[in-house]
């Protein structure tokens, strides 16, 4: 229901569009990570269109490194004047209970101006795993305590905070692989040599139309098109779970209201793009365009339900 209401919202004519601001040069788009990712690929998919609305070029600047932190803390340090803005991932609630010593902090140095996508993940195993669904994975794990180990993108990824709060919540014991990558990590379940992983659509539904793993649960809260009839984790015994990878867009603390506002306008026209809806379909991605003050309560949210993962599980990046 949310997605319909917001996907609907995308097409009024908003009030902030009265808003006053306008950059004046090129602007920097800056994708804390490396190419080729969720959030790269978010970031240049909305580049043109953003540009095309407020009237400059906005240029996508890779700045990976450290979880994010790299790039984040270049924002962070930028003028407030709205021509440099990022596009940042999960890890930015997660860095927070993870990284000490950064030289900013993830609560007061930027401004959230919208959440503009989520990214849904998918469980899945080996075909040849006896399982169906959530229940009969629960029952099989459990049966096996220790025995059986699963992957993920690499610590403290999406992939590997759905699994340690599905484990936790379950009460399982599992061991875990962190690969450099969701690839490998794929590649390793398809050869049978974990119980499984959280994948995103984009690399993990055609793989599991094919056979060659089976989906069991998606992490997000409604099922998703790809597989209607694959349950959400949270309808197969886990109420209010929910944890995918996400992505939204922020400036340095202190942009000014009416540049907030033109953004948020800039972000809504590019999910209203019927090629970047089309683009956003093909890779499982749900676009939101949600209004800044949502943005941020869902950030601070956030946050505190990191923090009390990470420290519920142990998790470390080391």
């Amino acid at each position: 229901m949310r997605r319909r209401i917001l996907l609907g919202s995308l097409l009024a004519t908003p009030a902030l569009a009265q808003a006053q601001w306008s950059p004046t040069r090129t602007i920097r788009l800056v994708a804390p990570y490396a190419p080729g990712g969720g959030v790269d690929t978010a970031a240049r998919l909305l580049a043109g269109p953003m540009g095309a609305l407020l009237g400059q070029t906005v240029v996508v600047e890779n700045r990976g490194g450290a979880g994010g932190s790299i790039g984040a803390a270049e924002v962070a340090r930028a003028a407030p004047d709205g021509h440099t803005v990022m596009v940042d991932a999960l890890a930015h609630t997660v860095n927070p209970a993870l990284m000490r010593g950064l030289p900013f902090d993830y609560a007061t140095a930027f401004t959230p101006i919208s959440q503009i996508l989520v990214w849904p993940q998918i469980l899945i195993v080996h075909p040849s795993m006896p399982v169906r669904n959530l229940q009969e994975f629960v029952a099989h794990v459990r049966a096996r305590p220790g025995q059986l180990s699963y992957g993920s993108s690499g610590n403290a990824t999406a992939a590997h905070l759905a699994s340690a709060l599905l484990l936790s919540r379950a009460g399982l014991d599992m061991t875990h692989v962190p690969y450099r990558g969701g690839a490998p990590a794929l590649q390793d379940l398809v050869a049978g040599n974990i119980a499984f992983v959280f994948g995103t659509v984009a690399s993990s539904l055609q793989l599991a139309q094919d056979g060659r793993v089976r989906a069991i649960a998606v992490s997000s809260a409604q099922r998703i098109a790809g597989l209607p009839d694959v349950g959400t984790v949270a309808e197969q015994g886990f109420p209010g779970y929910e944890l995918n990878e996400w992505n939204g867009l922020y400036a340095p603390a202190g942009l000014p209201a009416p540049a907030v506002a033109r953004w948020h306008e800039a972000v809504r026209h590019a999910l209203a793009d019927t090629a970047v809806q089309a683009r956003l379909n093909t890779l499982g991605a749900i676009p939101l365009g949600s209004p800044p003050e949502e943005f941020a309560r869902y950030v601070r949210a956030q946050r505190d339900a990191m923090a009390t993962l990470v420290r519920d599980t142990r998790i470390t990046i080391e």
